[in-house]
């Protein structure tokens, strides 16, 4: 399953639908990844442990990211194999999948996440999303530095695929400058970065750029003014090399970006204007 998915990201899918995880196969046996019923879990009749779970409360759970990074996974109401099998992850060790709900019906997935502590008395169980907490000899224990650490990069490691699959959505996996569609070579470029004040994870302050316009967004050899113009270093304008710089760079200059059908989210003016501002000084 981890391979599989790991192939789909890798040939630049950004989110799976409810139909392709329901359709999965293994060894030509189909094996539905989330539940058929919309449950919040999915606990195969031949597995001694859960398989996978979705964010947000589907189905009658509940999760919050605690400090440290760790996940708190609610049991499902009522009693019953469902709640066992969450349990019994716990023993067996195998890892799960932590699937984020993008819009109904589509999703991002955390993987491998296994679950680190149950707490039946208050019926949740702690799960630790991805492979970093690996490093650590107990994740409920570590340091202070440590903790904050992990925290960090869980969040990075949560938000970046649920970020880049709703702008990569909103912008019909386009690039908003050159217009170029192919999704393994798009980005989601964050406008203010995620780790400065501002830098929120919403499509707002988000752009879909081609590789090589992220870059040169990032490193400031290209920016975009608050009402959507693309302005491209004047030392860039003057250099004279091959058609990569003539095509891909030069003659962007000026260019109005493709913006989203919804308004809502397009590119936050205020956020482009402290962003050109760095560009231009």
């Amino acid at each position: 399953m981890f391979r599989w998915l790991d192939a789909q990201l890798g040939a630049g899918k950004w989110e799976f639908s409810r139909d392709e995880l329901l359709s999965y196969e293994f060894e030509g046996r189909r094996v539905p990844l989330i539940d058929h019923g919309g449950r919040g879990i999915k606990n195969p009749a031949t597995f001694r442990s859960t398989l996978s779970v979705i964010a947000g409360g589907e189905g009658g759970y509940d999760d919050e990211v605690l400090e440290g990074g760790l996940i708190r996974y609610s049991y499902r109401r009522g009693d019953g194999g469902d709640n066992t099998k969450l349990s019994n992850a716990l023993l067996t060790q195998a890892p799960l999948v932590y699937f984020q709900k993008v819009r109904p019906s589509f999703y991002v997935a955390t993987y491998p996440a296994r679950v680190v502590r149950d707490v039946p008395e208050e019926r949740h169980v702690i799960i630790a999303p991805g492979d970093i907490f690996e490093f650590f000899d107990d994740p409920l224990s570590m340091p202070y530095d440590a903790r904050k650490y992990a925290e960090k990069l869980t969040r990075i490691r949560l938000h970046q695929p649920l970020f880049r699959a709703r702008v990569l959505d909103a912008y019909n996996a386009t690039c908003a400058i050159c217009k170029l569609k192919h999704a393994v070579l798009l980005d989601a470029a964050h406008i203010i970065g995620d780790a400065e004040d501002g830098g929120v994870a919403d499509v707002s302050n988000g752009l879909a750029l081609c590789k090589i316009h992220h870059a040169s967004y990032d490193r400031n050899l290209l920016g975009i003014t608050p009402d959507y113009e693309v302005r491209i270093d004047q030392g860039l304008l003057d250099e004279i090399d091959g058609p990569m710089l003539r095509h891909g760079l030069q003659d962007m200059h000026g260019r109005r970006l493709a913006l989203p059908d919804h308004r809502a989210d397009w590119p936050d003016p205020e956020r482009l204007a402290i962003r050109y501002d760095v560009f231009a000084a």
